[in-house]
């Protein structure tokens, strides 16, 4: 099961987009808290779909801190290459999503 609840910080808000059904899209960049000082930050896309998009492109803005509930999968950024675990981006899926630390 890829299922997971993480506490994580926007970094982007990409904006909302529209496929021709009409169902809404948007995507974040977030990055997850660091514990440890010399730690390689850990950056991920999120992906927000229907209703709950529309929420989410208009309250929320960088430097929030969020809690989201989804689906994790990995996706290739570069398929030209040689496929290896460099060329991967964690993607989550949300389905639920908490305000924890806005910035207003």
């Amino acid at each position: 099961m890829n299922y997971a609840i993480f506490a994580v910080k926007v970094i982007q808000n990409s904006g909302q987009s529209f496929f021709a059904d009409g169902t809404s899209l948007t995507e974040l960049t977030v990055q997850l808290p660091q514990v440890r000082k010399n730690n390689v930050k850990t950056i991920l896309k999120v992906s927000i779909w229907g209703k709950l998009s529309y929420d989410v492109a208009k309250y929320y803005q960088p430097d929030d801190y969020i809690i989201i509930e989804g689906y994790i999968s990995i996706r290739d950024i570069n398929t030209d290459r040689m496929v290896n675990l460099l060329n991967k981006q964690i993607e989550i899926s949300v389905f639920k999503l908490y305000p924890l630390l806005l910035k207003s």
